[in-house]
């Protein structure tokens, strides 16, 4: 019988061809696990609450904003409706009661600025009230509309944009940044503008108040001559491109008026014994 015999080389290779034992951790004790289980519940906790906590103050951003804005878009439909008020009583102005028509319409401008423009200057003051303007737009534009209106009839100028902030500044918290009428707002104020100058001078026509129809023709068209260089510059320029088409057709009938009652002279003058009027120039409509 052969004793088996191994060489250390032989050791060697199986040594270096055995597998690797793994090595096990320990296993962890009860409280371990118990621990480590509240740390991560905990982190969960804190987690889900400064989530719900930072949710929660958008949730009442966005409420508080959304309800301003209806409370701005009611303020802006009353400026609306009582800015037009004031255009429908510049519109009864007449050769004969032109002070007692401008001094109505003067007391009616105070009354909408000071019961519904205020209401919506305390609403937006302080804030970023840029973000709400498509919600109070168009009231301003009615009520930049009826002071310009107003203004021309009284002195036969323009009132610029800083005259018309000026008169709401009473009406703001002198703490906080007071609510301004941008220039958009003016710009597309004083395109309505010029449709409500071409009806009362057509009506100015008919009543043979050929002088300050000739008035208004101009400054019409001085308005039109600006902002056909301002218009394509502007933002916004899909309302004004529509506004401006309108503001050419009104100086044109504007024109025409005018044009008929020059050439055929006197014959559109009213009568004096009774105060009626001739018929309008052929073509032209009495828009009233």
């Amino acid at each position: 019988m052969f004793l088996s015999f191994s060489s250390p080389a032989t050791h060697l290779i199986r040594f270096m061809s055995s597998k690797p034992q793994r090595v096990r951790p320990l296993a962890e004790t009860s409280w371990q696990s118990a621990l480590k289980k509240e740390r991560t519940m905990a982190t969960s906790i804190a987690t889900d609450t400064h989530m719900k906590d930072a949710f929660a103050k958008y949730t009442d951003y966005l409420n508080g904003l959304n309800d301003k804005r209806e409370r701005v878009v009611k303020a802006s439909r009353d400026i609306t409706m009582n800015s037009k008020k004031v255009i429908f009583q510049v519109h009864r102005m007449s050769q004969n009661n032109k002070d007692e028509v401008l001094g109505k319409a003067e007391k009616d401008i105070g009354a909408v600025t000071a019961q519904y423009v205020s209401r919506l200057v305390r609403e937006l003051q302080g804030s970023d009230f840029w973000k709400l303007r498509r919600a109070y737009s168009p009231g301003v534009q009615e009520y930049v509309e009826a002071v310009t209106l107003y203004h021309f009839c009284k002195t036969g100028t323009l009132i610029n944009l800083d005259e018309l902030n000026a008169n709401l500044i009473p009406l703001s918290d002198p703490s906080t940044q007071p609510l301004q009428i941008n220039i958009l707002d003016y710009i597309l104020g004083l395109a309505d503008l010029t449709g409500e100058l071409m009806r009362l001078a057509i009506g100015r026509v008919s009543d043979g108040e050929l002088e300050f129809a000739h008035k208004i023709c101009s400054f019409v068209r001085e308005i039109h001559r600006e902002l056909t260089l301002v218009a394509p510059l502007m933002e916004d320029h899909s309302d004004m491109k529509i506004k401006m088409d309108t503001m050419l057709q009104s100086v044109m009938k504007i024109e025409n008026a005018c044009y008929g009652v020059h050439v055929r002279g006197s014959e559109f003058v009213p009568l004096e014994s009774d105060g009626s009027s001739y018929p309008l120039p052929l073509g032209v409509s009495d828009i009233n």
